[in-house]
């Protein structure tokens, strides 16, 4: 048995996000191709096409979840799943047949969708981590793997620890330009190989990660949502700046794939991190 920890970002150019986010989903191997299938199926069965081939690549969140969706949903009373169906398959196979009533139908239908992305891989047992950076917060100038990603390195092997057996872990990133990748992926081989947390670490968590086109894998398309949602919504003891109200909801379903951990000592460990300061002891 082993677990895919699937990571994505949000928030990265530091523009509008109120938060940086690196956010990871975790699900079992044997688990993992049934919750891919009911992704898919989920996103027939609401748009009546998969929105890879509506849109030609990637749903990122900031599509699904930005402000005129929520208010294009609002317009009209919410449809029938059939019709809003119909609608918003007409919208996303002809950009140019734009109505009031498909316009409404396709946001609804965008909104269900991610509650459904959520609920789904809450009932696969999947976990999520995150590690979420105030945007003021001060950045390392040396070329070490950046403290956001040992944490959420951290908080997955805390994890795999907790599980009967010990299982394995490997990590799958969104891939970067080829250049960017092979920058994190010799980061994160130094850390693994090089830090006395990274050697204890890496006796569950594989050290070389897989990069993927996020464009073609579900899951990473999770974990974007997931750290779009922590951005813009969910606000934790310490994160002081505004939220999105008309994202609760959808922020009720991400607490509750939260990893929590309550240790034989007392101790509680989340899988999300607020990190203040991204820079190393010896660069403060």
């Amino acid at each position: 048995m082993s677990w895919a920890l699937f990571i994505d970002e949000s928030g990265q150019d530091q523009r509008q996000s109120p938060y940086e986010v690196l956010a990871g989903i975790a699900i079992e191997d044997r688990k993992l191709w049934r919750l891919i299938r009911d992704l898919s199926d989920a996103q027939e069965e609401i748009f009546g096409v998969r929105l890879f081939e509506a849109y030609g690549n990637e749903a990122k969140a900031q599509k699904l979840l930005k402000k005129k969706v929520f208010a294009h949903a609002a317009q009209l009373p919410p449809f029938p799943a059939d019709e809003r169906q119909a609608l918003s398959r007409e919208i996303l196979m002809d950009g140019s047949a734009v109505s009031r009533d498909r316009l409404t139908a396709l946001a609804q239908a965008k909104l269900a969708y991610v509650a459904r992305a959520l609920d789904l891989s809450r009932a696969a047992g999947a976990q999520a981590f995150a590690s979420i950076v105030p945007q003021a917060a001060p950045r390392p100038a040396g070329g070490m793997l950046r403290k956001d990603y040992a944490y959420l390195f951290e908080r997955f092997f805390y994890f795999l620890n907790s599980q009967p057996e010990d299982p394995m872990g490997y990590v799958v990133f969104d891939e970067l330009d080829k250049s960017a990748s092979h920058i994190l992926l010799n980061q994160v081989s130094e850390y693994f190989l090089k830090t006395n947390k990274g050697r204890t670490r890496s006796r569950l968590i594989i050290p070389e990660p897989f990069f993927v086109h996020s464009d073609m894998t579900t899951m990473v398309q999770v974990a974007d949502l997931i750290a779009y949602l922590l951005s813009w919504g969910v606000r934790l003891n310490g994160m002081t700046e505004a939220r999105r109200p008309e994202l609760d909801e959808l922020c009720l379903k991400v607490m509750r794939l939260r990893f929590t951990q309550h240790t034989p000592g007392g101790y509680t460990n989340y899988g999300f991190k607020i990190i203040n300061d991204l820079r190393a002891a010896a660069e403060k």
